[in-house]
């Protein structure tokens, strides 16, 4: 087993304790449910827009309830977990756990999700990239040389995005842990799971036990389709969540976020979620086979994510006729190596269909033969 992740911690945070929010404070084992509550300074009136009278106090910063639900969704125990907005939250408070502003380093292997960067950035810390190589079987990552980059910048934080955004490429787990192994002493690998569930491929969350450096990002934005709830989770040892949470926010998770997420993974939510990723997979095949047969696209990349990335021969011209036919798609032309690239969410079979029919009326004269 290796060490423990509060080695890798900022120093100065050893002994940090963070902010007691009223709602964190331990109050003893007695039933408090109808409790006088006057020591929050909330308001003790209801307002007129509140039907259920319940927003007036303040939510419990990691509601037990939605922490035993996720930790039983994710295969993990609840103090393994923890809660806030989306997985962005979880990037940043990494980030501010473990990164000195102005002397730790963090791994980005690019394309990828910006957000790594940006919360680095933010915080006064060096970005180091190792660039994913693009080959006839898709995008892969060199874990190699990501441990090589990490190790001679001292990097605190490695990121790696399986499924891959925008790529679409999945990492073996046998990989992250053995990359996991070489840096135990040094860093924290982080894997973003944001799309894992159209993979069909075990979580690193299965790893963590072995190693305690390991961090695994989820959400209930894609497959559990609550992007605006904005309810994510780092998973890891319960040392370094018991850190992360001293870094939050007092109260990190809005009320109605919370009772919808609830209601989001009970099991027969969980049913109809599973149903319709079997769906988006089989949809991602069959657009994929469809673009791939376009004279217009020059490579449709393999994906186990709910989207795909494609390359035309005049991706402007191909976002335009989408979006004159009211089809909004992600353009890539700001990404170095896929100025040329679209990405391309899987919609619902109608709308899968609408992508099709959209760009078979692109002219000829934007196909192969005009490159």
């Amino acid at each position: 087993m290796s060490t423990s992740p509060l080695d890798l911690v900022r120093p100065d945070l050893h002994d940090f304790t963070g902010y007691a929010s009223a709602r964190s404070v331990r109050l003893g084992g007695q039933d408090l449910s109808s409790a006088t509550w006057l020591n929050a300074n909330e308001s003790p009136w209801p307002n007129r827009a509140d039907g259920a009278a319940r927003l007036r106090r303040y939510p419990d910063p990691q509601p037990t309830v939605l922490l035993e639900a996720l930790a039983e969704l994710y295969g993990c125990t609840p103090a393994q977990l923890l809660v806030g907005r989306g997985s962005d939250e979880g990037i940043d408070l990494l980030v501010r756990a473990l990164c000195r502003p102005g002397a730790d380093a963090v791994v980005t292997t690019p394309p990828t999700f910006g957000m790594y960067a940006v919360s680095a950035r933010l915080h006064g810390t060096a970005v180091v990239e190792v660039p994913l190589t693009d080959g006839v079987d898709g995008f892969t990552c060199d874990l190699d040389a990501v441990a090589r980059a990490a190790q001679d910048t001292a990097a605190k934080l490695v990121f790696l995005c399986s499924p891959g955004n925008p790529c679409g490429n999945l990492l073996r787990l046998a990989s992250i842990e053995a990359l996991a192994q070489r840096l135990q002493e040094q860093a924290v690998v982080v894997v973003d799971e944001a799309y894992l569930e159209y993979a069909r491929q075990p979580s690193a969350v299965t790893l963590i036990p072995r190693q305690r450096n390991i961090a695994v990002l989820r959400t209930l934005s894609k497959a559990h389709a609550l992007a605006a709830a904005r309810i994510g989770c780092v998973v890891a040892d319960p040392d370094l969540i018991l850190q992360l949470r001293r870094c939050q926010a007092p109260y990190p998770l809005p009320e109605p976020c919370v009772a919808l997420a609830g209601q989001a993974v009970e099991p027969h939510a969980r049913e109809a979620t599973s149903s319709r990723i079997a769906t988006v997979v089989a949809e991602r095949g069959r657009l994929a086979a469809a673009l791939a047969a376009s004279p217009w696209v020059r490579q449709v990349y393999p994906s186990h994510g709910n989207f795909l990335l494609v390359r035309f021969f005049d991706p402007d011209a191909a976002f335009a006729r989408l979006l004159a036919a009211g089809i909004v798609v992600r353009a890539l032309a700001a990404v170095p190596g896929l100025e040329d690239a679209l990405r391309i969410t899987v919609g619902s079979p109608v709308q899968n269909a609408d992508v099709i029919r959209a760009l078979a009326r692109l002219p000829a004269t934007v196909g192969a033969g005009a490159a």
